[in-house]
């Protein structure tokens, strides 16, 4: 009996152990790509940044035009030098 609830009283402990490792392993990793897509989101529709609307959107316009701008030298040096 004693060597039974030994038994149950380390198995709950080692349960309880691998389900704190698991959340811990989840609440490190789960952030990191969650703040990462939210900051970039931010960034490109210039949340928060200014009240003016035509600041904002001459921001949102600038940056989405540097992107694609960026793109594009990305595709012309990858056509010229790849070939």
């Amino acid at each position: 009996m004693t060597a039974e609830r030994n038994n149950s009283d380390e198995d709950l402990r080692r349960q309880e152990e691998a389900r704190r490792i698991l959340d811990r392993a989840h609440r490190d990793s789960a952030p990191l790509l969650e703040s990462s897509m939210r900051r970039a989101g931010d960034f490109f529709t210039a949340r928060g940044e200014s009240e003016d609307p035509a600041e904002i959107w001459g921001k949102r316009a600038g940056r989405g035009l540097a992107v694609l701008a960026g793109l594009g030298c990305i595709v012309y040096l990858g056509v010229t030098y790849l070939r």
